[in-house]
């Protein structure tokens, strides 16, 4: 008996102490990465954004940036409002329990998320915008297009999530994390000291083959996502994508706005010749734009077809296939990554239409 309370005691150190480690952790995390925007209420969820106003003599419309899943409005602004500050009015904003966002009672999908935005939309005065989505952004760039239309000028879809996939698999700890108890007793102990080891490997393989640019985690500020409560909004986004999808994708045909898709055909994340492909095929009109040897960033990789996409929903007449086959050119030799990142084999029988 002695023996099991002993053993007992020392599990309990052990979670003590692994709780420790993870707020110590949370508190230099939020310490190197304080928030840079401003915070409105928005349906009881506290949104952090940085609001760019428009030029007087503004040649695009506003537009409005959504990132991906462990990120935060920095991941989009950095390499993308240089190259179009002056030009328009734009928007970058956290979703909600990302970055220094809340949660709110009403974000625990990309349609409720949507929701959120057209209100921030509509707090700062912004009638309609392009909608730039990356990755799980994609899916919320899809909802917000299909149930916004009259605040939709057009479409950019970045390496996007947003259609069925095989099996519907996620990694193990978002469902594990998604659990009732466990899921949070994991997200309170074990996430930040494992996740913090396993960061810079897992950046390598998010823009592998292509390189990860200097300083990328902390001037991203991605660690903010290892918090608990990031995490498991994270957690619980990712976990859903499958469901949601399974039930909106059959929707994407009602979208009626000007769209872009660009996907790399090294992307090893997301099953690119399903969604980017799907999206083509549902969205009437929209133009995919496939680079070669391109990872799953787009948005940091090849900043100047993002612009030019952004260009050409708004109406500009852009080549954005000459203007891949630029990207092409530049990143041809990126072999970062190899032989740690697998790419993504999608069995043929699976590119049918869904």
């Amino acid at each position: 008996m002695n023996l099991i309370y002993a053993a007992l005691a020392f599990l309990m150190a052990l979670i003590f102490g692994f709780v420790g480690v993870t707020r110590v952790g949370s508190w230099l995390i939020e310490r190197r990465n304080p928030p840079i925007g401003e915070f409105a209420d928005i349906d009881g969820a506290r949104i952090h954004y940085v609001h760019v106003p428009a030029p007087a003599n503004a040649e695009l419309p506003p537009i409005v940036f959504i990132h991906g899943a462990s990120a935060n409005l920095r991941d989009q602004m950095l390499p993308l409002r240089p190259l179009l500050e002056g030009r328009a009015e734009m928007l970058f904003f956290d979703r909600p329990g990302h970055g220094w966002s809340g949660r709110g009672t009403n974000n625990e999908n990309p349609s409720a998320q949507a929701n959120t935005i057209a209100a921030l939309m509509d707090h700062l005065g912004i009638r309609k915008a392009v909608i730039v989505g990356h990755s799980f952004g994609g899916v919320v760039t899809s909802a917000f297009g299909r149930e916004h239309p009259d605040k939709t000028l057009g479409l950019v879809f970045l390496a996007p999530a947003t259609h069925p996939w095989p099996g519907g698999a996620t990694a193990w700890y978002y469902n594990l994390t998604t659990m009732p108890v466990l899921g949070w007793l994991f997200s309170e102990t074990l996430t930040y000291p494992a996740g913090a080891l396993q960061m810079a490997d897992a950046t390598t393989c998010v823009f592998s083959p292509n390189k990860v640019p200097d300083n990328y985690l902390s001037s991203a500020s991605i660690p903010l996502v290892l918090r608990p409560t990031a995490f498991r909004a994270n957690a619980t986004d990712v976990a859903g994508l499958y469901r949601y999808a399974l039930a909106t994708a059959k929707r994407y045909a009602e979208i009626k706005a000007p769209t872009v898709v660009i996907s790399g055909d090294r992307d090893k994340v997301v099953y690119a010749h399903i969604h980017s492909v799907g999206l083509a095929r549902d969205i009437a009109g929209a133009e995919l734009v496939w680079v070669h040897n391109l990872g799953h960033k787009p948005d940091w990789i090849a900043t100047d077809l993002t612009v030019g996409a952004i260009e050409k929903v708004a109406g500009k007449n852009i080549d954005l296939q000459a203007m891949a086959r630029t990207v092409e050119a530049r990143i041809a030799g990126d072999a970062y990554g190899a032989g740690r990142c697998a790419d993504i084999k999608v069995p043929q029988a699976e590119l049918a239409p869904t």
